[in-house]
């Protein structure tokens, strides 16, 4: 049971990490968040089933055409819901982040319905056995596409040309822009990021889980949770909050039952953010005087 546990909860975690990456994705560039952003998780796994299933696209199309989707509804976010509130100041774009998501569900409650479908895998069906316990390819195919994820970020921040605008633009906004650099589209970049993320996550759970319009409400929140856990300054941090998030989440399950799930694991949030208010790896917030 254990075994079957740590591997299911690696895999929960790796998504819970992957859509914390795109709240802290857009922290960093703009010091706003999605609040849509489990929305967009749904997005991404309702487009694979329409594309891939209902209209019978090649797999590979299909989750190209998803993620292309997502990442405009990021773009969509950032231009009518983010930029009007933040470049005059206002906070709105809190409020107007959740309308958009609340509107984008029940967008997809009335044109794909709200049966719960199942998504057919992308990998074989058949379980392997690990230690005893019977595993699906796709939960051990899951963690390594979000570490992979987060050190794909890592490469790109770092190692090319629009990373390194990225990061100007993280340091310092005026300055980025007086050197030349197109800060919008830097920020609208990563909301579209963010909102890719968030599809690959939904992809990828899609098969492990019915697809429904309501599927990213609490996947949305949790990920909030691991994205403040991890410290939203720090991308590693915010990945090994979500891993840690999803093995307490899968091992409460299995030995105390789902119904204590959500009570323990949100008290150990509360201790451990009382204990590390920045977060694992965050840092505190420079005042300058």
């Amino acid at each position: 049971m254990i075994t079957s546990a740590i591997i299911s909860g690696i895999g929960l975690g790796s998504m819970y990490g992957l859509i914390a990456l795109g709240f802290h994705v857009t922290y960093v560039v703009s010091h706003t968040v999605n609040f849509s952003q489990g929305s967009a998780m749904m997005l991404g796994a309702v487009l694979g089933y329409t594309f891939g299933v209902t209209l019978g696209w090649p797999i590979p199309l299909a989750v190209v055409a998803s993620l292309l989707l997502c990442g405009l509804f990021g773009l969509l976010v950032e231009r009518t819901l983010v930029r009007p509130f933040a470049e005059r100041g206002s906070n709105a774009w809190l409020m107007a982040t959740v309308a958009g998501g609340i509107v984008l569900d029940n967008v997809v409650l009335f044109t794909f319905g709200k049966e719960p479908r199942s998504f057919p895998s992308f990998l074989a069906q058949k379980p392997v056995e690990i230690f005893g316990a019977g595993v699906y390819p796709l939960q051990l195919v899951i963690p390594v596409v979000g570490v992979g994820a987060a050190l794909a970020f890592h490469l790109l921040a770092h190692r090319t040309r629009y990373g390194k605008a990225l990061l100007a633009v993280v340091q310092n906004p005026d300055a980025a822009r007086l050197m030349g650099i197109n800060v919008r589209m830097i920020v609208a970049a990563s909301f579209a990021i963010s909102t890719m993320l968030a599809g690959v996550a939904g992809l990828l759970i899609a098969p492990l889980f019915s697809v429904h319009s309501e599927m990213g409400v609490l996947f949305g929140i949790k990920a909030f949770a691991v994205a403040i856990l991890g410290g939203m300054t720090s991308a590693w941090g915010v990945v090994l909050a979500g891993l840690a998030y999803g093995l307490i989440e899968a091992l409460v399950t299995a030995y105390l039952g789902s119904t204590y799930t959500q009570i323990v694991v949100f008290s150990v949030i509360i201790i451990a953010l009382a204990v590390m208010p920045n977060g694992l790896l965050g840092r505190a917030a420079v005042n300058k005087v």
